[in-house]
């Protein structure tokens, strides 16, 4: 059985289904560029717990986790299945290593599960199992996520990491909705962190990737808050101890927003 790499997704604002990007395109290109999973993790910045719980739904439902957009994206439904098996042996993986997962018997998709999902496989066949972030937690602590369910990328099943690599929502905002210009200086200071992480995942530098905290330049422009890069570090983990990072997705929006998207083999 093929090997899956892990995946790091940047899932944008629910409108990307519908909104012609660059993005968009990848994202559906994505179900096209992988071999077919048996089952999909999916770990989204939007599922956010107090450590680890794993969604053993066997139907989840939709969640509407957002305001203001067009009534179309209230209407769709992503109908593929939970795997209530697989949500337990994913459970028994995350308490050998000591990560003490809870079980939640229900729990629907958020758009940063199905954002990615129904451009990529919106026959909704795959079965899915969702994972939560911990945003109090650190960049090492999602990675030993990741790390510790590593083992099922053999078995073909796809481990998907779903953020933003940078997910400054003040300025994205004042550019949507009010037609006001960034900082000048904010697309220096994306690219500048995007390259940054570029760097280091091509010199293997774990070190310096989950000290990103401190290392990586302009934070607080790029992620004033933690829970949309931590996906990030789950998909790193999930490759194993020597992955061989892809860039699979390099664009901007309004000039500062990065989409940048990561296969890890």
């Amino acid at each position: 059985m093929t090997t899956m790499p892990s995946v790091f997704v940047s899932h944008g604002g629910p409108n990307v289904v519908i909104e012609p990007s660059e993005a968009r395109d990848f994202l559906k290109s994505l179900g096209s560029l992988l071999p077919k999973p048996k089952a999909i993790v999916m770990v989204s910045a939007h599922f956010e717990t107090d450590g680890p719980v794993v969604v053993s739904d066997p139907h989840p439902a939709m969640i509407y986790d957002f305001g203001g957009f067009s009534q179309e994206l209230y209407e769709m439904v992503y109908a593929a299945p939970g795997e209530p098996e697989l949500a337990m042996r994913i459970a028994h993986m995350l308490a050998e290593e000591g990560l003490n997962p809870r079980i939640a018997p229900e729990r629907g998709y958020d758009h940063g599960a199905w954002n990615p999902m129904i451009l990529a496989w919106p026959d909704a066949d795959i079965p899915v199992v969702q994972v939560s972030i911990d945003p109090n937690r650190d960049a090492a602590y999602h990675y030993a996520l990741g790390k510790a369910l590593a083992s099922l990328r053999e078995e073909g099943i796809l481990l998907i990491g779903s953020g933003h690599i940078t997910h400054n929502l003040r300025a994205i905002f004042a550019s949507m909705r009010y037609g006001k210009d960034p900082d000048p200086e904010l697309p220096h200071k994306i690219e500048a962190f995007t390259e940054w992480f570029a760097e280091q995942f091509e010199k293997g530098d774990r070190e310096a990737i989950l000290d990103w905290r401190e290392r990586a330049p302009f934070i607080a422009d790029n992620h004033p808050t933690d829970e949309h890069l931590l996906p990030l570090f789950f998909a790193y983990g999930a490759a194993g101890d020597a992955p061989k990072p892809e860039r699979a997705h390099h664009s901007r929006q309004y000039g500062f927003f990065a989409w940048d998207s990561w296969f890890f083999h």
